[in-house]
């Protein structure tokens, strides 16, 4: 009777958990933006369902084919992107997965093994799990329909390869939170990851460049990392089935016994992490004590020509905090990287198979200006993300919401005309110099497309905060509902641009989309000169939501 204590108590540990969840569910309902962050997840769990369906159906068909033709060892084909997915779109996609912080709960007196359980149970309910889930379904019904006897053992294998997955994910975010805690280990690790992604928009170009001939350097490189990848995970559960269909059930057995050496090491690794978050660790930013004299003089702020003294502060504070964020100065020099990437791939090797700036260079302006809008959205959407406990001085301070959106706003305007012009640079350099019609119309494009941006992000800031957290995974983005909407807004300005662009150049005269967007502008101008005059009342009526949002711990 004594060994069932423990167990009883963690069932009602993890059964008093589900039920507190359940009830937060329950009572988001009853607010606004709990019903359309509930729309919203109900558009998004479709979305992945349908992604989830064609993913499957596809696996099974190469899964069959594979095994029908005598082929089973390319079914490491169909492993590897199912590992690559599981573990990378959590991260580039933080704002469709579930990552509720689990290290809350360690304030109750809950048992390390229901808090290991809670912690997986969080990572098996992530949409990407149902999602990949749904793909080894299909790795698994194609299987089954090429050699049925083989069902069970590749049942154990896909199991097994689960459970690497869901333990590595676990493990990467655990590990990587605690680099993340503090400021100059989170600093680098979001230079070298935005750096890691602006590498990979290199593998086309190389990939396009070396391709044109065959090498025997590349060929000796294939050879080198095809029996590589067979001692990794992915390549362990291929070879498992693989060598199943070949009856070679010992070798086999020992790739599964490899994949499962595999599981246990990274559940090893996750349990020192969670062993020192349940032990209390904590990593705190608490500044050092300088012994060096300090600076007591005092600096005048900022001054904006033909605006108020508030409005001078929040811009200056804006852009010091943007300038201390190297992952954030990184990444809006993605305009100018992607036409860099687009000159020495697509414009090179497919000069004449029409390739968009090949075929309309003066449309490359026109497009990085657009896209260094579309860059902007995660902080135009998300106003008072960034300021998270902050927001009680604003309204301590005797300064307007009106005075601090405007000062939001105008930073990202500064942004947003120092990326066009860069863009501008970019494309003469690569491209040749926009022609005099092109560059107006884009700047009227802006113009209209701007203040729309500005606009709804406005809006979307008091009816659908969300505290960002940069030492936590899925604490960077904005709310679910807010990148609905911002992809609706953009789906919305693209079309009219793109309208008015085509209309321009089928009569063959840009100042015709000059004028149409300079009228465009008008009317956006005036909706945001609307809104922006309504901000007080909203934050009055909406202060109670924000300051509950941004301050939770």
């Amino acid at each position: 009777m004594s060994e069932l204590t423990p167990t009883l108590h963690r069932r009602g540990q993890l059964t008093a958990i589900a039920w507190l969840r359940w009830l937060l569910f329950v009572n988001a309902l009853r607010t606004t933006q709990g019903t359309l962050e509930l729309i919203s997840r109900i558009v998004v769990s479709l979305a992945f369902t349908v992604g989830g369906l064609g993913g499957g159906i596809l696996m099974a068909v190469m899964a069959s084919i594979f095994i029908s033709e005598g082929k089973p060892g390319m079914l490491a084909l169909l492993f590897w992107p199912i590992f690559i997915f599981w573990q990378a779109f959590p991260i580039m996609a933080t704002a469709f997965t579930n990552n509720p912080d689990s290290s809350d709960l360690l304030r109750f007196p809950l048992s390390y093994r229901s808090y290991f359980l809670v912690r997986m149970a969080y990572g098996a309910f992530d949409p990407v799990t149902v999602l990949v889930g749904l793909w080894s379904f299909g790795i698994l019904a194609g299987v089954g329909f090429a050699n049925p006897g083989l069902m069970p053992w590749t049942l154990l294998v896909l199991l097994a390869f689960a459970a690497f997955n869901l333990l590595f994910m676990q493990m990467t975010f655990a590990w990587v939170e605690r680099w993340l805690a503090q400021r100059r280990t989170r600093e680098i690790m979001g230079v070298l990851f935005v750096l890691l992604m602006l590498s990979l928009q290199l593998i086309g170009p190389l990939a396009g460049h070396f391709g044109k001939r065959a090498r025997p350097d590349i060929q000796r490189l294939v050879e080198i990392i095809g029996p590589a990848q067979g001692v990794l995970p992915p390549g362990l559960a291929a070879d498992a089935i693989a060598q199943a269909v070949l009856s070679q059930f010992l070798v086999g057995l020992s790739s599964l016994a490899l994949l499962c050496a595999f599981v246990l090491m990274i559940g090893y690794f996750l349990h020192v992490r969670l062993r020192a978050q349940y032990r209390g660790e904590n990593l705190s930013e608490v500044a050092v004590v300088s012994a060096l004299p300090k600076d007591r003089s005092i600096r005048l702020g900022w001054n904006l020509p033909g605006f108020a003294a508030p409005v001078a502060a929040v811009f200056e504070k804006e852009v010091r905090y943007l300038l201390r964020s190297g992952p954030m100065l990184l990444t809006l020099i993605m305009p100018i990287f992607v036409l860099v990437v687009f000159r020495l791939g697509p414009m090179n090797s497919a000069r004449h198979a029409g390739v968009i700036f090949a075929r309309t260079p003066d449309m490359a302006f026109p497009l990085a200006a657009a896209y260094s809008l579309l860059m902007l959205t995660n902080l135009a959407y998300n106003n008072f993300g960034g300021d998270a406990g902050g927001i009680q001085f604003f309204y301590a301070s005797p300064a307007s919401f009106r005075q601090i959106v405007l000062a939001k706003n105008l930073t990202h305007a500064a942004i947003l005309a120092v990326e066009t012009v860069l863009a501008w640079m970019a494309v003469s350099f690569l491209y040749g110099p926009p022609a005099p019609g092109v560059t107006i119309a884009a700047l009227a494009g802006l113009l209209f497309a701007a203040p729309v941006n500005f606009s709804a992000g406005n809006l979307l800031s008091f009816y659908s905060p969300k505290k960002l957290d940069y030492s936590k995974f899925g604490r960077q983005r904005a709310s679910q509902l807010t990148v609905l909407m911002s992809l609706g807004v953009q789906f919305i300005v693209v079309g009219v641009g793109v309208g008015a662009f085509w209309i321009a150049r089928h009569y063959g005269n840009f100042w015709i989309a000059t004028v149409i967007l300079l009228l465009l502008a008008v009317i956006s101008l005036t909706a945001y000169r609307m809104i922006l005059n309504r901000v007080d009342g909203l934050a009055l009526a909406r202060r109670e939501t924000l300051v509950t949002e941004l301050c939770r711990a």
